[in-house]
């Protein structure tokens, strides 16, 4: 469930190689400012094998068993109502990972759905994939690859 990906973010941000976080002081506050952390090669490369190996991948905040949002649930709800078998990845978990998908993907926002090593998108096309059909041919599709 994205432990190859999360594994390999939290070694990369322990040692530095991704963005921290830095705080700036002024006369009057305190203001804490995220680095913003930069798709590397290794975590493309690890998000790569990780959509690559499994059939469908939910990017998504929270887990299947915990959704943390409700585009994420509709999405799970829409993937167990079909019976499909997936991976899900919480990005809440890590913010290099969740940064680094939006680049990854070129899609701002979650959850973001892979089927077949391919990115499908987010929950309004899931959603309207669902109701048209669409989104079971790429399943299936996808299955028998």
């Amino acid at each position: 469930m994205g432990h190859d990906v999360m594994a390999f973010t939290q070694r990369a941000y322990a040692q530095g190689s991704l963005g921290r976080a830095k705080t700036t002081r002024t006369r009057t506050r305190t203001t804490r400012v995220a680095a913003r952390a930069e798709l590397g090669e290794e975590l493309r490369a690890s998000i790569d094998g990780f959509v690559r190996k499994n059939k469908v991948v939910l990017f998504m905040k929270g887990t299947k068993q915990s959704p943390k949002c409700g585009f994420s649930n509709t999405c799970v709800q829409i993937l167990n109502s079909m019976n499909v078998p997936f991976a899900d990845v919480d990005i809440l978990a890590n913010e290099a990972l969740r940064s680094g998908m939006k680049e990854y993907s070129n899609w701002p926002t979650y959850p973001q759905l892979y089927i077949g090593g391919e990115f499908f998108g987010g929950c309004d096309i899931t959603v309207e994939a669902f109701k048209d059909g669409s989104l079971k041919e790429e399943v299936e599709r996808a299955m028998l690859e």
